[in-house]
């Protein structure tokens, strides 16, 4: 099982050999590729060859390009995830409206349990609402519950003033750590043999990642808690190592512990299973110690 997130943050040339990543600089460094589950370059200064760009896809191992600014700009993904891609392509097509419906809101649902129950952790007597928004769900969030509930909860965590679209330190954390789960999202969902671009819910005709962006929000928690933890008040290099490191770190799924990077794979299988046998018990979150 690939569990290492491998961050290239300085001058480097990147090749392969004999299934081994192959780092240079004044010294050689060797990764198995059986190792990588992520592969972060995080500088331009970084030049590549195409036969690792191909073995890299070829076992489905995400990559994620950065800016001059050291800000994920950009990914790897394969064009054929799956030996039956066309297959798959076809059901997700013909994918039930119902079933979308169904499946998405029990997404929402633990997405907004999943708010509710960090509120209440950290004492924030708003977790209450969130109680009441969960509550009221109506199928596929017709009355819109999950954006309710997301103001009140962002409001209980960051301070009244607090919006998502300005530019300050904590959002640029929340973004950053939210692009790296969708990255992972999109490897999945890549790998099973679907499209990124259809969704359950999001249907925005510039997003490529729809999907991924459906199935990434009951684990956005996940970042949110980071960022609380941290208070950045700069978000620069150290700070992005830390969100980044979320990817290690452990959740419950089916009963075991997992790094998160497999529970994605593991949730993400099984959205799939339940869209394809229009049965929502067979979706499988995670839990974990708040």
């Amino acid at each position: 099982m690939s569990w290492r997130v491998v961050v290239i943050s300085s001058s480097a040339k990147l090749d392969y050999k004999l299934d081994y990543l192959v780092v240079r600089r004044e010294d050689i460094t060797k990764i198995h590729l059986s190792e990588i589950s992520l592969l972060l370059i995080e500088t331009t200064a970084v030049s590549l060859t195409t036969a690792l760009l191909s073995e890299l896809s070829k076992r489905k191992i995400k990559v994620i390009f950065c800016d001059e600014k050291r800000n994920p700009s950009s990914e790897l993904i394969s064009c054929y995830g799956s030996h039956d891609t066309s297959a798959k392509i076809r059901s997700q097509i013909a994918w039930k409206q119902e079933v979308k419906t169904m499946v998405w809101t029990e997404i929402v649902s633990e997405k907004i349990r999943n708010q509710k129950n960090f509120l209440k952790h950290i004492n924030k007597s708003e977790y209450a609402m969130l109680e009441t928004y969960l509550s009221d769900i109506e199928p596929g969030d017709k009355t819109n519950r999950e954006g309710h509930a997301a103001k009140v909860y962002f409001n209980a965590l960051f301070g009244l003033s607090f919006t998502r679209t300005a530019d300050n330190p904590v959002n640029a954390a929340l973004n950053y750590g939210y692009g790296i789960i969708l990255s992972a999202f999109n490897r999945e969902v890549v790998a099973n043999g679907y499209l990124t671009q259809l969704g359950l819910f999001h249907d925005n005709m510039f997003n490529q990642f729809n999907l991924s962006s459906d199935l990434m929000e009951p684990f956005r928690i996940l970042v949110d808690r980071r960022v609380y933890k941290l208070e950045p008040d700069m978000f620069e290099h150290d700070e992005k190592m830390y969100m980044l490191d979320l990817l290690n770190s452990e959740v419950i799924i089916d009963g075991k512990n997992n790094y998160v990077s497999n529970a994605i794979k593991i949730y993400t299988k099984s959205i799939f299973n339940a869209i394809d046998e229009q049965d929502v018990s067979l979706i499988r979150f995670y839990r974990d110690e708040l």
